[in-house]
């Protein structure tokens, strides 16, 4: 059952990182690729993957499959970390461990190529094989076989070179990862990679002892609960590491969810008052109807940009553009005028700030759709702010809250008193 869970934690991974590989670079599509590889290396150790290659006619093939697929898997793992550093490094001098990374990444395929060969070799034409038993262990079957010593040299040489190298890169950067579920995620991957360099260096040790002197069966029994016990939890911390930066993402893009979903009525109002300064029209499906309204809404929220992040900046974006464009129609004492109103009505300090913008907005709005000066010099209306996430969009927030609530006849009121007082 242990095997299936960390098939499926795996087959998780792969079908969550699946868009990003399709739309990413090489570095998505890595990571995707070294899940995917391993996924399958993991389902040839359980009995239904066994069953999947059995009908091919070789005897104990999917031993031979689940070797060269962790191969693949730990190979595309390396490209992926060389992918980060090359990102990372891009523009500037990179970094002692950035070459090293690289440099070996260079040889890894051909390296892989060349284990994977003579391991099918050694397997093919060495190694006696026949029928499989029930609950028997690859290495035990072939104790006292030399080529046994050949072919698990191969495979624990390349695996545990790699598993090394990534858990002294990702160790590295849990020291300097600016943020705490980042630095979680590869201090969890840096254990695991140190138990699974522990686990390939016992086996390896051990594979070369049998191949030459067999071992009696209580100590083989005790050699494979304990490596596989290394193994699955080297796995398990692996697996864990790399969801808790992801986890991370999954709440930022949560959050961005919830900010477009409060700045979307303010947004859907201007930019249906200025469709030329907006990038893509509000949906419009059945105007009027409240479930069609709903409808529109969640298109919005989901639709046009790659990633919700984007749509945020655009959303703000041309939130600004057609302010800038109702100030320049907009009488220019509106938002003192509802100011004090904001005021009059009991707001003080950021809220009278806010619902004097909101009432602003709401008039400037009927001033554009009936003008009654040219376009000139804008208007007042204070800044959001500078910063796009700690002042900009929460400000605009607070604004939309208080636009939903405003009343339009008041603000029309404040639109005919700021053209009076004009």
């Amino acid at each position: 059952m242990l095997t299936y869970g960390v098939v499926l934690l795996l087959l998780v991974q792969v079908v969550w990182r699946m868009p990003a590989a399709i739309r990413g670079r090489v570095r998505e599509r890595s990571l995707w690729g070294a899940f995917a590889a391993l996924a399958c290396a993991w389902l040839m150790r359980s009995s239904l993957g066994r069953r999947l290659v059995d009908g091919l006619g070789v005897d104990d093939l999917a031993t031979l499959l689940k070797h060269c697929l962790t191969i693949a898997g730990m190979c595309v793992l390396l490209r992926y970390i060389a992918a980060v550093y090359r990102e990372g490094a891009a523009g500037g001098t990179p970094t002692r461990q950035a070459r090293v990374t690289v440099a070996v990444q260079r040889y890894a395929v051909a390296a892989a190529v060349v284990a994977c060969a003579g391991m099918a070799a050694v397997f093919l034409f060495v190694l006696h094989r026949g029928p499989v038993p029930v609950d028997s262990h690859f290495v035990d079957r072939h104790a006292g076989e030399p080529g046994l010593a050949v072919y698990m040299t191969l495979f624990y040489g390349y695996s545990g070179a790699v598993i090394t190298l990534c858990g002294y890169q990702w160790a590295s950067a849990a020291r300097r990862a600016p943020r705490l579920a980042l630095r979680t995620g590869l201090r969890v991957m840096a254990a695991g990679m140190a138990l699974g360099a522990l686990y390939s260096a016992v086996r390896a040790v051990y594979s070369v002892v049998v191949a030459l002197h067999p071992i009696p069966v209580g100590a083989a029994h005790l050699q494979e609960n304990v490596t596989d016990g290394l193994l699955y939890v080297a796995f398990l911390c692996w697996g864990l590491g790399v969801i808790a930066p992801a986890t991370q993402a999954a709440v930022n893009r949560v959050r961005a969810y919830r900010m477009l979903a409060g700045l979307h009525p303010l947004w859907r109002d201007l930019a249906l008052t200025a469709p030329d300064l907006v990038r893509h029209a509000p949906s419009r499906t059945l105007p009027g109807r409240r479930a069609a309204d709903r409808l529109d809404t969640l298109r919005d929220l989901v639709s046009h940009d790659v990633s919700p992040h984007v749509r945020l900046g655009r959303y703000v974006t041309e939130i600004r553009d057609v302010i800038h464009a109702l100030r320049r129609q907009a009488p220019h004492d509106l938002y003192q005028v509802a100011l004090e109103l904001a005021e009059s009505e009991g707001h003080t300090g950021q809220d009278a700030e806010a619902t004097a913008q909101a009432y602003w907005i709401m008039a400037a709005r009927s001033a554009m759709r009936a003008p009654v000066r040219e376009p000139g010099v804008p208007a007042e209306f204070p800044p959001a702010g500078e910063d796009f996430f700690s002042e900009e969009v929460p400000w605009l927030l607070r604004v939309c809250e208080a636009y939903t609530q405003a009343d339009p006849a008041v603000a029309e009121e404040v639109l005919e008193d700021a053209r009076t007082s004009a």
